[in-house]
């Protein structure tokens, strides 16, 4: 099911990094509903670029990854639970189980320098 009631609308600013447009929001099952506001500037998923990692995961879950980095940005969850909520939001877009569980392991193994930035 997906718990994104509005679409994610952005624009790219250069290249790595997107604007979102419009207010964009999640309905997570633990923690209610979550906003980003228009003006949030994202990376999407931080994925490595190298050929393997980036063919799997480097174009998925944009939608997930702004929450996610919004979350940590913000530092409105606790990072374990930041990182449960884009696990959720994988999942409930609709993603493969096994990629879901992959870009939340990057999350946990290497997000932490990230998480309060």
């Amino acid at each position: 099911m997906n718990r994104f009631p509005n679409p994610l609308k952005a624009e790219l600013l250069d290249r790595k990094q997107w604007r979102l447009l419009a207010l964009f929001s999640y309905l997570d099952p633990d923690h209610g509903r979550i906003d980003v506001h228009e003006g949030f500037i994202t990376d999407f998923a931080s994925v490595p670029r190298w050929p393997l990692t980036f063919l799997l995961m480097g174009q998925y879950g944009h939608a997930a990854a702004a929450l996610h980095d919004h979350l940590y940005a913000t530092e409105a969850l606790p990072r374990k639970a930041a990182d449960r909520v884009f696990l959720n939001a994988l999942r409930s877009s609709g993603h493969a189980r096994w990629r879901s569980w992959l870009m939340y392991a990057g999350a946990r193994i290497g997000g932490g320098s990230r998480y309060g930035r």
